[in-house]
């Protein structure tokens, strides 16, 4: 749960089924206002499904989905006036240019035309703000369609995969201006992907869907402590020292003659060794091995991917 903030986003119990087969589960998600959401899983986990489902882009066969406070059945446009999204890949006119393309949506949205001038800037496309758009690399492009969702003053800006297909540059790129909008547009995001080590760099909170199933949902501190190391020991007689260890309370466990403990501070690993070598073991090596986010991932997931 998401604690002393205003619940944004709220679902309780969304499940979709195609052809009588679920593909989204009892999904209960808790977005507050701020958040930068990682909504996290392998593809065909059901993460575009449920977007769609937020956007009111498709019906849930069951399950509540409240954004604002206000039920998404009951007042989809009211709700939608305040979300921008970007999903899967935009659509332009490839041969106007990013003003003329903006100009297009504002009409629709009737806000002041000063807002396209203050969007190009947010998403740094200024100086390119005149060029056909059919020139722009992909993370342009990317780029404009996040302008184009932000062209509304949205609270909720929802994006689906939108780093998918950029290469390390635009990927970077995508990341750092996604970080600054909650604090320079006042804005909360939900954003998807496949890929953990993007996810980790910009959430603040993380969502895994697995076969349609939400498997686990807090802060991005919380997944990052799972995978603090484990610290092995090599020592002579590792029973008795596994024995010694854990008569004086420390969490220790041995494999296969491989002495591990839980400790991971610096000065608590330096009193065992001196408490061992002070009980006469021998101690040949102290090796820290490293659990990481992509391997707790694919623990959860139960799959192998491109993390």
């Amino acid at each position: 749960m998401t604690t002393n903030k205003e619940t944004i986003l709220e679902t309780n119990g969304l499940t979709k089924k195609l052809g009588g087969k679920p593909v989204v589960k009892d999904v209960n998600l808790r977005i507050g206002r701020g958040d930068i959401y990682g909504f996290l899983g392998p593809n065909g986990a059901g993460k575009t499904t449920t977007i769609r489902m937020l956007l009111g882009l498709a019906k849930p066969t069951r399950g509540s989905i409240r954004i604002f406070g206000k039920d998404i059945s009951k007042d989809r446009l009211a709700i939608l006036r305040s979300v921008g999204s970007l999903v899967e890949y935009p659509s332009y006119y490839g041969h106007l240019n990013a003003i003329e393309n903006l100009e297009a949506v504002r009409r629709l949205l009737t806000v002041p035309k000063n807002r396209i001038d203050e969007v190009l800037s947010v998403v740094r496309l200024t100086k390119d703000a005149k060029r056909p758009v059919k020139g722009y690399s992909l993370g342009m492009k990317q780029r404009l369609g996040i302008a184009t969702a932000l062209l509304g003053n949205p609270e909720l800006l929802v994006l689906d995969e939108p780093t998918n297909g950029l290469d390390p540059a635009g990927i970077l790129e995508i990341r750092e201006l996604i970080k600054s909008l909650p604090k320079s547009q006042g804005v909360t995001i939900l954003i998807s992907s496949h890929l953990l080590s993007e996810i980790e760099q910009m959430a603040t909170r993380v969502g895994i869907i697995a076969k349609g199933s939400l498997i686990y949902e807090d802060r991005i501190e919380k997944l990052r402590e799972r995978s603090q190391g484990r610290i092995h020991l090599g020592v002579s007689e590792p029973e008795e020292a596994w024995k010694l260890l854990s008569a004086s309370g420390v969490k220790a466990s041995l494999v296969e003659g491989k002495l591990t403990v839980a400790e991971k501070n610096n000065a608590a690993i330096a009193a065992i060794v001196a408490r061992l070598v002070g009980e006469r073991h021998q101690v040949y090596r102290v090796e820290e091995e490293k659990v990481s986010l992509e391997s707790i991932f694919l623990d959860m997931t139960g799959v192998e991917g491109s993390l």
